[in-house]
């Protein structure tokens, strides 16, 4: 039975987390925002997901790039520098005694409005910042095992309609298409863009192996996901052809491996779109790719 890509290790630790709100710390049953909230009424608001690795933000620079540039995009004020925001996250980890295996979900909102009202104009108060972080770890896969996609009808949209660059919080396609593959007895949904060729999927990223060449959309409908570009970069760095392309289910169903990323559980092998087997399931590529992400996540620094 399928249950999604990010299924994690239930962890007791994290009845008693301290949530951190706009710079206090409240136990998870009393961390409460308002019903106006810009997030609640309209989903007004940018968000990161963070891994915290043995002490390490992991690549935390790039995602407080990607944070503020998003914000600046839609008329935004954060209200914090990136080092003051950087250091609430250190502080969120450092009071609930976290180390490793932590996931940090990091949400920022317009504030609080004085009517239920879609206009930035009615926004009475700061942005809303709030950091959530939790013991989590990916559960992992059987030897030799993979998740399942299905392709959804729902396509990524033209950035004239809403910007798929943008991680927003605004993500009702995604959803839509996650259902769908819920209700295909999918782990994922694949998603296409507005001209057939294969976009992301609803949560995470996706790529193809074939014939050693490492392939993944061109990026024009999808989020440049951290982890998506990492994993780019590692392919360059060690001479492994990797190319940012359009591509259509037909090279999918052919592929030798495929595989998908995000900041969650890393690189994840995929077995199975729309019910056809891909590859004879060695995931010898994916494998190696996954030890070379790995390596970077060690060497770098937050």
């Amino acid at each position: 039975m399928a249950k999604g890509t990010h299924q994690y290790q239930d962890d007791p630790r994290n009845q008693t987390i301290q949530i951190n709100i706009n710079g206090e710390f409240f136990v998870r049953d009393e961390a409460k925002i308002s019903v106006f909230d810009s997030g609640f009424i309209l989903g007004d608001g940018v968000w990161e997901g963070i891994r915290l690795h043995k002490g390490k933000l992991a690549f935390i620079d790039m995602h407080m790039k990607r944070l503020y540039d998003g914000a600046k995009a839609l008329d935004m004020d954060i209200g914090i520098d990136k080092p003051t925001l950087v250091n609430r996250i250190r502080q969120t980890c450092d009071i609930n005694n976290m180390h490793d295996g932590v996931h940090i979900r990091l949400m920022v909102t317009r504030g609080i409005k004085a009517t239920p009202y879609q206009d930035p104009r009615v926004t009475i108060s700061p942005a809303t910042i709030v950091i959530i972080a939790e013991h989590k770890k990916a559960l992992g896969l059987a030897q030799g095992d993979g998740v399942r996609l299905f392709t959804s009808h729902v396509r990524r949209g033209y950035p004239d309609v809403q910007d798929p660059k943008l991680n927003t919080h605004s993500k009702l396609n995604c959803i839509f298409a996650c259902i769908q593959a819920a209700k295909a007895q999918a782990d994922e949904a694949l998603m296409l863009d507005p001209h057939g060729f294969v976009a992301t999927c609803n949560s995470t990223h996706f790529f193809i192996v074939r014939e050693n060449e490492v392939w993944t959309s061109s990026g024009d409908f999808c989020l440049d996901g951290i982890t998506r570009r990492n994993v780019i970069n590692v392919c360059r760095q060690n001479g492994i052809p990797v190319f940012e392309k359009n591509f259509s289910l037909a090279d999918v169903y052919g592929a030798d491996e495929a595989f998908i990323t995000g900041t969650f559980a890393g690189l994840t092998p995929v077995k199975e779109v729309d019910g056809r087997a891909i590859g004879k399931g060695t995931q010898t590529q994916t494998k190696h790719l996954e030890s070379l992400y790995v390596d970077l996540i060690e060497a770098a620094h937050d």
